[in-house]
């Protein structure tokens, strides 16, 4: 099948698994959004090459290096440049959830001392089964 050399709104969504709404709302937004190439329908045409550039620039994130049996303090975890704050880590565990329903971020792997620490592995499983996260080049 031969790749679209331009897509449309709906084409971008599903190509990148992502609502309509995120494209049209949120990176459309965004100042280095490609500018459109022509219109097809209702719907402004952009380069898919530019999107793409887009989305691997702005949306995508490397996934961080992390020693895998290390343990890490959700402030390590911030420092280290996982792309998520430790207070923001720290909310998901206290907020009180449901049995059913997943939690955002792993239950710690060592709360010694009153204190929660995740393994390095534990980190980067978390981190790679979360969207827009890719896997570093080592684990290719």
């Amino acid at each position: 099948m031969v790749e679209p050399q331009r897509l449309i709104t709906p084409e971008i969504a599903e190509r990148y698994d992502v609502s309509i709404h995120t494209v049209t709302k949120t990176w459309s937004a965004h100042p280095a959004w490609p500018a459109p190439v022509d219109r097809r329908g209702r719907y402004k045409e952009y380069a898919a090459e530019d999107v793409s550039a887009f989305v691997r620039d702005h949306v995508d994130r490397q996934a961080v290096a992390l020693e895998p049996r290390r343990l890490y303090t959700a402030q390590q975890l911030e420092d280290a440049g996982i792309g998520i704050k430790a207070s923001t880590i720290r909310a998901d565990l206290s907020r009180s959830r449901k049995p059913d329903q997943p939690r955002r971020w792993p239950e710690p792997d060592d709360t010694s001392d009153g204190v929660n620490r995740w393994t390095g592995e534990t980190v980067t499983t978390a981190l790679t089964a979360r969207r827009g996260y890719r896997k570093t080049a080592d684990d290719a």
